[in-house]
């Protein structure tokens, strides 16, 4: 094996929206080369907007990639002194008493609760929500997600032992037991983010009893003890310390080297996001964006879309292009907005940052002279029209005015993608930075643990690898603009301010 490593090891798992990976990173947070596993899952689709996927399924996709990298680790696995997780925010899932799932695991693209957000919208002045919790009222947080199961499911509630995230469930069935971290409850809009506690007034009007809802911990310890069944498949892991979960976008913060706000992760997989980390209590979100944590000295500011890579690879398919990687170059050919098309991008509602759940994709400008090529060209711009939005938010809302930060890329569509990082870099006037992290989620978590485990004293002396920025062209940015504020004013005759 690679004889620059350095021990101790840190298995970091990440269950991403489409797959789940595991890997060995070193203690500087290096990832070891060939040490890693990846699997892809099946999510539940339907026309009335789910999206969800069985507990017991994904937990099991889990355990193979844990499998799988335990062997390829060989000797290195009896230096691995914890164990980490990230997986996706705002998951939501009933369990009994004895931990057993009483509902799939219902993800954050899931809008089957968006008549709920107009039911709270009503109940509760939304703005007085925002400012204690960081989040608006959306089809992807628990509290239209709870309103919505009680209605349609009316005896589930009082079933219910716990409602949790999947990373607490995956400890669950593990460990026996789970802790929620900081930053996996402020992703359910229930967290009061001044108290760090439950949302009092929040979870009684939703009908929740306190004991419904799982333990915080902001101790950064870990759970330490596997079950007696895992004990036995995974005897160097049992007695490490297990973190719990973290939500994906901040670990991918830290796996990217995004620490401080002078550094802004701008990140496109699934779906996409641009995120600053901040100092918890500096700044209040403004409307339209929320704020989350990290961990108990880490916040973070931002946005999301719901699409990204998604998106792309839906116009592919129901194109009949050839998979994306083939497809982005009959886009890349064409000259930026040369088709009169304009997209609202909403495949899966809208989040940042309007948060409208019923939002539709939406194309006009169609003609007979709009071929396939030209659509999925449009639809990259489309997504680099609304981080145009978002980035102008944030800036405002760091009084950032002057573009006095850099832009680190991570996710496989941004760093897989020449033509997204140049229509990005020419509509945002930005250079973009990749990240030479291509697992940033997984690296963020086990850089975490290391700093937990003072094998790293302090983040802010890792230094992130960059490659060679892509520079924008301001005679394309101007065009990109143009086309930006046609799309706004779409967005506006159809879903308002």
């Amino acid at each position: 094996m690679h004889t620059t490593l350095k021990p101790p090891f840190v298995l970091a798992l990440d269950v991403g929206t489409s797959s789940t990976r595991a890997l060995l990173c070193d203690a500087s947070g290096a990832a070891v080369p060939n040490v890693a596993s990846q699997r892809t899952y099946e999510l539940t689709i339907s026309a009335q907007g789910e999206v969800s996927v069985h507990a017991d399924v994904l937990a099991a996709v889990v355990e193979e990639t844990i499998n799988e990298t335990l062997r390829l680790a060989g000797p290195y696995a009896q230096q691995i002194v914890a164990v980490s997780l990230d997986t996706f925010w705002h998951s939501l899932l009933g369990v009994d008493a004895n931990d057993r799932p009483l509902t799939p695991v219902i993800t954050w693209e899931d809008t089957r609760a968006r008549d709920a957000v107009y039911q709270l919208r009503a109940q509760f002045d939304e703005q007085t929500i925002h400012s204690r919790t960081g989040v608006h009222f959306h089809a992807s947080y628990w509290p239209a997600k709870l309103r919505w199961l009680s209605q349609n499911q009316p005896e589930l509630p009082a079933q219910v032992a716990q409602w949790i995230s999947f990373g607490e469930y995956l400890h669950r069935r593990f460990l026996g037991r789970s802790l929620c971290s900081l930053s996996m409850a402020s992703g359910t809009g229930l967290l009061n983010i001044s108290t760090l506690q439950w949302d009092a007034e929040l979870v009684q009007e939703l009908g929740i009893h306190p004991e419904q809802l799982p333990i915080l911990d902001n101790t950064c310890t870990g759970i330490r003890g596997l079950t007696r069944e895992y004990a036995t498949v995974w005897p160097t892991l049992c007695n490490v310390p297990w973190f719990p979960a973290i939500g994906d976008g901040a670990a991918a913060c830290i796996g990217s080297g995004c620490i401080d706000a002078t550094c802004w992760s701008l990140t496109m997989g699934t779906s996409s996001a641009i995120r600053v980390v901040v100092e918890p209590g500096s700044v209040l979100p403004p409307p339209g964006l929320w704020l989350y944590f990290i961990d108990a000295k880490r916040a973070v500011l931002g946005g999301a879309l719901s699409e990204g890579g998604n998106l792309l690879n839906w116009l592919c398919d129901s194109l009949k292009l050839p998979p994306l990687k083939d497809a982005e170059p009959l886009a890349t050919s064409l000259a930026p907005d040369s088709h009169a098309l304009t997209i609202l991008p909403f495949i899966s509602g809208e989040r940042s940052l309007g948060w409208h759940s019923e939002a539709c994709l939406t194309i006009t400008g169609l003609s007979r002279d709009s071929s396939p090529a030209a659509i999925l060209r449009a639809g990259y711009e489309a997504l680099a029209y609304r981080l145009l939005a978002l980035h102008e938010q944030l800036c405002d809302a760091l009084q950032n005015k002057t573009h006095q930060h850099k832009l680190q890329a991570s996710g496989g569509v941004m760093l897989g993608s020449s033509l997204m990082k140049s229509i990005l870099a020419d509509t945002l006037g930005l250079s973009i930075y990749p990240s030479l992290e291509h697992e940033a989620s997984a690296r963020g978590t086990a850089l975490l643990a290391l700093e937990a485990l003072e094998v790293i004293p302090d983040l802010s002396h890792v230094t992130p690898v960059l490659l060679e920025p892509t520079l924008p062209d301001s005679g394309r940015g101007e065009v990109y603009r143009r086309a930006a504020e046609r799309q706004l004013r779409l967005y506006q005759a159809l879903l308002g301010q």
